[in-house]
């Protein structure tokens, strides 16, 4: 065998931490996002939380703003030399430049008509299963793959692991649907695409190996991936110096590896399970009318106010080497926190602001108006990826005139009308939910009735269709839904 050195160019997004931090804090809900600021102000002594009645004043605490390459601050001394001309800003009060008609900054009770009424903030509960099948719902999947979808979410526990075995999945299915294996595999993996990242694993190495995948290619991750086999459970036994020599790499390597690891989530599930018992929530966004025009907002829970502390970075200048190499350190994670702050709150604001515009009628004339939309779609008019959209809309909530709604109500499949146009399946359960509250108690429409009488309005739909779309709204069939009195 002759050896040879050759000579090739590639291109490869390295997962830097300022990333990683960012892609985190873009999933964290208004409360999560709060406790993380809480948690990093606590381990931080540059950060600081920033008083509504100081700002503006010759306060002690500052924030530093994005320079011209989009990074935040410069140099130590740039920073010093910002402080001492006594440039005072905020992140509470951070502006975006927005189109017309949308609300620059953040939101505040005053800014509506109404009164504060804690009734506002009720939002419906949600498992891991529902989360899951509403992402089902929207996936391009036939009506086989959805039915061997639902199967599969079912067998999904808490954490967000699938326990049952593919057996057992095609046992469940019978006599309805009969599935081989390899087509149940190849719906599971496309449960396993959905949020949260890792559901659907059957094993911690796999839960851990989805995640990885939706993350940008760098070596740290190859490493990590390399990690998540059946040496995944005698990694605390090998150690770096025994993970190195598994990889064939040096410590710095296996290191960045198992870092890397350890920052990923080995129960998916648990944090939507943990949220089910919180029957009320902070909305991280706000959408009012205001003389015929919708505005929107993020309220302050989205924006927190916490600054760079001044005094901090001045010491760094008369500090020991020591010293000012560990304020160096904590003044470029606290830099990088603002940063990713800024970029959720940007992130979060264009989706919210697509998500008005788009369904405006929605808004105003509810479920019934509720126009075909997807992740697909709306990554496409923001340009970002759908994964993206998937973390903004994770777990965050929006106050409406309608209420305080999670942020996939605004999301849904479209069903042809057969006249040129589309209809939401929001809006077909609305019109199939007035169709039965109207309907004759002694003599309940039938799925095959209720199905006529939505043709007979120009909308379409398969008798199964309805089935499926009643037991989604948890109304019973019609011989359970009749009333003597």
């Amino acid at each position: 065998m002759k050896q040879q050195v050759n000579l090739s160019q590639s291109q490869q997004l390295s997962l830097t931490p300022q990333l990683r931090q960012s892609l985190h804090l873009l999933q964290l809900s208004a409360l999560e996002l709060e406790a993380e600021v809480a948690q990093a102000i606590e381990n931080n002594p540059l950060l600081d939380w920033l008083e509504g009645g100081e700002l503006g004043t010759s306060d002690s605490r500052d924030t530093l703003e994005p320079d011209e390459d989009g990074d935040v601050g410069g140099d130590t001394r740039e920073a010093e030399a910002a402080h001492e001309d006594g440039e005072a800003n905020n992140l509470g009060d951070v502006e975006w430049k927005l189109d017309e008609g949308d609300v620059i900054g953040q939101w505040t009770p005053g800014n509506d008509d109404g009164d504060e009424d804690p009734r506002l903030n009720r939002a419906a509960q949600e498992s891991l299963q529902e989360h899951l099948r509403w992402q089902l719902h929207l996936s391009p999947l036939d009506a086989r793959a959805q039915a061997i979808g639902v199967a599969l979410i079912d067998a999904i526990d808490d954490d967000g692991y699938l326990r049952d075995s593919l057996d057992a999945i095609a046992e469940a299915l019978r006599p309805d649907i009969e599935a081989g294996n390899d087509e149940i595999t190849a719906v599971l993996a496309q449960v396993q695409r959905f949020d949260p990242p890792g559901v659907g694993a059957r094993d911690l190495g796999e839960c851990l190996s989805l995640q990885l995948r939706m993350l940008p290619p760098s070596r740290e991750r190859d490493f990590a991936l390399a990690l998540c086999g059946p040496q995944l459970e005698r990694l605390p036994k090998l150690g770096i110096d025994g993970a190195a020599r598994l990889l064939g790499c040096n410590s710095e390597d296996a290191t960045a590896a198992i870092t890397l690891l350890r920052s990923l989530d080995p129960k998916p599930g648990a944090a939507m399970a943990s949220l089910e018992q919180d029957t009320y929530v902070i909305p991280d966004a706000v959408i009012w009318r205001d003389r015929g025009v919708w505005n929107v907002a993020l309220t302050g829970n989205s924006v927190p106010r916490i600054g760079i502390h001044e005094g901090y970075v001045r010491m760094i200048r008369r500090a020991s080497r020591d010293d000012a190499s560990y304020l160096r350190g904590q003044l470029q994670e606290a830099r990088w926190l603002l940063k990713g702050i800024r970029a959720r709150g940007e992130t979060l604001l264009n989706v919210v602001r697509c998500l008005a515009r788009e369904q405006s009628g929605f808004l105003e004339f509810g479920e019934q108006a509720l126009r075909p939309l997807t992740l697909r779609e709306l990554s496409v008019k923001l340009g970002l990826h759908e994964s993206t959209i998937s973390r903004a809309i994770a777990r965050k909530h929006v106050r409406t005139p309608r209420g305080t709604l999670p942020l996939r109500a605004f999301f849904a499949s479209g069903i042809d009308t057969g006249a040129g146009g589309e209809a939401s399946s929001g809006a077909i359960q609305s019109m199939l939910r007035q169709l039965i509250a109207a309907e004759d108690p002694r003599k309940p429409l039938s799925d095959a009735a209720l199905a006529d009488k939505l043709k007979q309005s120009g909308v379409p739909v398969a008798r199964r269709t309805i089935a499926k779309y009643r037991d989604l709204l948890r109304i019973p069939p019609s011989n359970e839904r009749v009333r003597m009195n």
